[in-house]
């Protein structure tokens, strides 16, 4: 393919990506599946890496940047970055009114849904993203250029190419997605964040941008700071021009000139809040002409012309009826209340997650008790304290073995919850299983937890041993799979046999046992049965190893069932020692630092390869850098190897060495 044939390829395919990414992300009406347009987005990264004359920064494969930065850089706001005075009742709501009104005489407001998120700009130059920044303390915030290029709600180009222009918004996690990220964070062991506004905050500010990239964040944009090339004179003219430019905007159809009039369309958008996409703890009253603004100005914190209507949570009495125990993918404990069903937020709710018994003694709550529930940031039902005791209230107390299995239950030092000590309980089946297969674990490519999760569902897998006992015809017969899938997925298991031995220890997820852990006891002990026979002293005496560490190692040995995982795995094939320290000397002394994406090793394979040679990997380049293994979309490593001439080679160039 020619230059001028490929250039207009990719125009082509820009405009389809951009399409779609609009009927997805702003009208919510996608015309193709996720396969599609991720196809779409290959092929653009392939032309690009093909002409990289043709790659752009407005590109849509340019809105994630892999690389960390040592810190954020700070950002000098030119516009200061105000927040907004609030109020907590009408009355108050009527005082604002007479203040703007006594200064200026008569004045038109608009009222928008208070978007519970970050708060960030973003600058645009002859048309083109340029920059984006936190609020900070106002005056100055930090870059976050790179993590904001990943939200694909956010136009890196705008529609028209206006000299400058900077605009304020507000970035959130949507509900859907935030409930899916907490599914996801119980799955895979992490402390889930607690509401919508947090989880933004926590992925927007991520030194790693393609973290921010996984969380899917939106933005929507409800201020013009500074612009040149144009002129507006109130508000809702610039929400209609940013709309056209390409930005998400608040949905504001009416301009009202009584303070009673906004006052009803304040309470109009508390109850429209559970439609909306974001979390919402409010409402905005601006004035609407820029004109007015200027007059009234700012304290020395607010701008005098805007009003913060907080909403206040809405609680309900309702009776508790009993409390259930549900063991977690962590193994830990969780009681969760069971009340007669009520309506908050638009939505009826019975449930709510008490977290632990502590929690439960602490606000002194009883079965039978008449308790108050609201919903965390409108979405997660919580109780808040107790009403009253009533006459058929009974103390609570949590179980002393494991609902789930049977097996004892234990609450280690420093924690609060109850955690099941028999790492074969069902309930931790899948959090298990994913731990087990991931890349520092046993590193199988393709069975992440939305595959594993398939799995279940189909009752393919009922343990982590059935992993290895998949079929190819039953794997190719699942939703997204189809043979291909399924036989480079059975390579993967199949491949995994035979990983360095630290891998499988850590695979097994002895509870404080990480991967160096993990490294320490495969060094210690040569094969599984040793490491069966060791004594609390043995393990104790390990350096770097301490009496908790030890202690869990005895306790998960100690229960049979993690004892016949291990037998089975032996059968199945699993490498159980470590076996020779070294298979070679090829790369004895060597230094080598890996890049990009390899055709067919992953990481860990391609370093326990060098290491079995004797050699050592680095995760940066320098003078003393012997290779530079690079793969596909290698990074600013491969630069800084050609600047120092290091060697670069291939994963065909690494294996003809090993061979």
């Amino acid at each position: 393919m020619n230059l001028i044939d490929a250039e207009k390829l990719v125009d082509d395919l820009k405009k389809q990506i951009n399409y779609h990414n609009k009927k997805y992300y702003d009208e919510d009406a996608p015309e193709i599946d996720d396969y599609e347009y991720d196809m779409l987005l290959r092929r653009l990264e392939s032309l690009e890496a093909q002409f990289p004359q043709l790659l752009t920064e407005d590109s849509p494969t340019q809105r994630v940047g892999g690389s960390a930065s040592a810190k954020f850089t700070p950002v000098e706001h030119i516009v200061r970055m105000e927040s907004l005075h609030d109020s907590f009742s009408y009355d108050e709501l009527r005082d604002f009114d007479k203040r703007v009104k006594a200064q200026v005489g008569t004045a038109e407001y608009v009222v928008e849904p208070k978007v519970d998120g970050l708060s960030v700009s973003v600058e645009y130059i002859d048309g083109v993203f340029v920059r984006g920044s936190t609020r900070g303390d106002g005056a100055m915030g930090e870059d976050i250029t790179e993590n904001l290029r990943t939200i694909k709600s956010l136009p890196m180009h705008l529609t028209e190419n206006m000299p400058f222009i900077e605009v304020r918004g507000e970035v959130y996690m949507s509900k859907a997605n935030f409930l899916h990220l907490v599914k996801e964070q119980e799955l895979t062991g992490e402390k889930p964040f607690k509401n919508p506004r947090n989880a933004a905050a926590g992925s927007l500010r991520q030194k790693n941008a393609s973290v921010t990239k996984k969380r899917n964040l939106d933005i929507v944009m409800f201020n013009i700071q500074q612009m040149k090339g144009k002129a507006l004179a109130a508000h809702k003219d610039s929400l209609d021009y940013l709309r056209k430019l390409g930005f998400n905007t608040p949905a504001i159809s009416q301009i009202f000139g009584d303070i009673e009039d906004v006052i009803t369309e304040v309470e109009r958008l508390r109850y429209a809040a559970k439609e909306f996409p974001f979390g919402t703890d409010g409402a905005v009253v601006k004035v609407n002409a820029f004109s007015q603004r200027e007059e009234l100005g700012s304290t020395a914190k607010f701008p005098r012309w805007a009003e913060a209507f907080k909403y206040p949570p809405e609680e309900k009495e309702t009776k508790l009826l009993s409390i259930e125990v549900k063991v977690g993918r962590t193994g830990a404990l969780t009681p969760t209340a069971v009340f007669e069903p009520i309506l908050l937020a638009g939505t009826t709710v019975s449930r709510a997650v008490l977290h632990n018994e502590g929690l439960i003694r602490e606000k002194d709550i009883k079965i039978g008790d008449t308790i108050i529930v609201r919903k965390a940031g409108e979405i997660i039902p919580e109780v808040v304290a107790i009403k009253q005791h009533n006459a058929d209230s009974t103390d609570f107390y949590m179980p002393k073995i494991c609902p789930s299995c049977g097996a004892k239950v234990v609450k280690e030092e420093g924690e609060a919850v109850l955690r099941c000590t028999n790492a074969q309980c069902p309930a931790q089946l899948l959090r298990h299983m994913i731990h087990f297969a991931s890349r520092d674990a046993m590193d199988i490519a393709g069975l992440g937890p939305a595959v594993l999760e398939l799995l279940v569902e189909n009752r393919l897998v009922s343990s982590i041993e059935d992993i290895y006992k998949l079929q190819k015809e039953e794997l190719a017969s699942l939703k997204r799979m189809g043979e291909k899938s399924a036989e480079n997925l059975l390579a993967a298991i199949e491949n995994s046999k035979n990983n360095a031995f630290y891998r499988l220890i850590y695979a097994l997820g002895i509870r404080h046992i990480g991967k160096g852990a993990a490294k320490l006891l495969a060094k210690t002990f040569s094969n599984m049965k040793e490491l069966f026979s060791a004594t609390m002293e043995e393990l104790a005496a390990i350096e770097g190893f301490g009496e908790i560490m030890a202690q869990s190692v005895i306790d998960y040995f100690s229960i049979a069932e993690n004892r016949e995982l291990i037998s089975n795995l032996s059968k199945l094939g699993l490498k159980m020692s470590e076996g020779k320290k070294s298979e070679g000397t090829t790369f004895d002394g060597k230094t080598f630092v890996l890049t990009g994406t390899l055709p067919s090793l992953s990481r860990n394979q391609a370093t326990d390869m060098i290491e079995k040679q004797g050699g050592k990997v680095s995760g940066s380049v320098s003078q003393k850098t012997d290779f530079v293994l690079a793969g596909e979309n290698a990074g600013s490593k491969l630069e800084k190897a050609q600047n120092l001439g290091v060697k670069i080679i291939s994963e065909d160039d690494f294996l003809k060495m090993i061979e």
